[in-house]
Formats: C-alpha cells, structure tokens, sequence
C-alpha cells in the first residue's frame, strides 16, 4: 500500500493536470504494490470517462507488458499513441514511481484524447505527434477484455485458428501471452488452457520448455 503523503501528492498532481487540460485528459494512478496490481491497481483517477475506467480497475494493455518484465528493464514512456475499444485516439504518457531503493512502487499515467485534434489543421500535427512511431495499443476498461483482445492477438499472430494448431503454434502463441503479461492476470491460466484445448500442466511446461531451451 502506498504511502499517505506520496498518495496525497500524486491526487493533487493528477487533479492538477486534469483541470488544466479539461474533461478530454484522464490521469490515474496505479499502485503496484499490491498482490493483485494487475488486476485492480487503479487508486486514482480523473475524467475516467475517457477510457471508461474507475477506481478498482486493472492495469491496461501497456502497463500490464511492462509489469511482466524485469524491475531494472520498466522505464518511462511519454508521448505515445493508444487507442479505446470504442475507437478515441489517445496521447498517453506512463511514468513509475520509485522508492528510495529504485523499485517501481505507483504509475502516474496521462492518457489525452486527440481525437479531434488529429483531424484539425497541420500546424497542429506537432501537438498530436506521438514521441516514436508505433501501432496504437487498445486500452480496455476492464482486465478481463485485455485477456480477451491478447488471445485474439496470439491467435492472429500464428495465422490459423486454435483447432488446426499444432504443439509448436499453440507454444508460440503462448510464449507470446507471456511475454505481454497476459498470465500476471488473476486465474489467467485457466482461460487460456480453456482456449487452446490444453491442460494446465501442459500450458506451463511450454513455458519451462522455453526456460530449458534458453539455458
């Protein structure tokens, strides 16, 4: 749990930033100390109707891959493009807050919908330019959709349905959930090896199978 004070100077900031840019700019903030962080870490947050989030809900798509990594790979990323599953454009900015011993303990996250913006005159393409090119990533509202869109997305990624997959496609897709975080979700397991005919056992051996052949 975080602290009172860091708690208290991280609303204040984030209800700064939100009257400053108005009702189309959302600013949560996400406590990762918690057991279930992936699942409901949002504390704070203002102009949630943006994406169509509120306090209890989980992490998004971005976040939820950086949480997945190693503590000393997670870093800031500011000025990048996501998009809502009901289609706004947004400029989102993802920024960790540490501890006195450089872990990841809160993410303070922006997320300013450019919808309309993006379609205005050019001498605006420098405001809504995001900081490095890349294909929006989709913020759900709510963690079991985010399962959702990475099944669909593994599935696309090996380019047959689960049926016609073999032992090598389903692994691939699987190495590939796991790699954006997808198993950090609570009871994540049993619906992915609902979703590709496999048993539990089987869905971690093909992820001891991969530590075994990268040592």
């Amino acid at each position: 749990m975080l602290n009172e004070q860091l708690k208290t100077t991280l609303c204040s900031l984030a209800h700064a930033i939100a009257l400053h840019y108005g009702k189309s700019c959302e600013v949560a903030i996400h406590d990762l100390t918690g057991k279930n962080a992936a699942d409901s870490s949002i504390i704070y947050i203002e102009n949630g109707e943006v994406t169509g989030r509120s306090v209890g809900d989980g992490a998004s798509a971005v976040v939820l891959e950086e949480l997945s990594q190693a503590e000393q790979t997670r870093e800031d990323r500011v000025g990048y493009f996501t998009k809502t599953t009901d289609g706004k454009v947004l400029k989102s900015t993802t920024v960790y807050i540490r501890d006195e011993k450089g872990k990841a303990i809160a993410i303070f996250s922006i997320n300013h919908d450019i919808t309309a913006l993006s379609v205005a005159a050019a001498s605006l393409t420098e405001l809504t330019a995001p900081a490095t090119a890349s294909e929006p990533e989709k913020i759900t509202p709510h963690v079991g959709e985010l399962l959702d869109e990475l099944l669909w997305k593994s599935t696309e990624l090996i380019g047959k349905p689960v049926a016609l997959m073999n032992k090598d496609d389903k692994q691939r897709a699987i190495r590939y959930l796991d790699s954006k975080g997808a198993l950090l979700i609570t009871k994540s397991g049993d619906k992915i090896a609902t979703y590709f005919g496999i048993s539990k056992f089987t869905l971690y051996s093909y992820l001891t199978d991969e530590d075994n052949e990268s040592n």
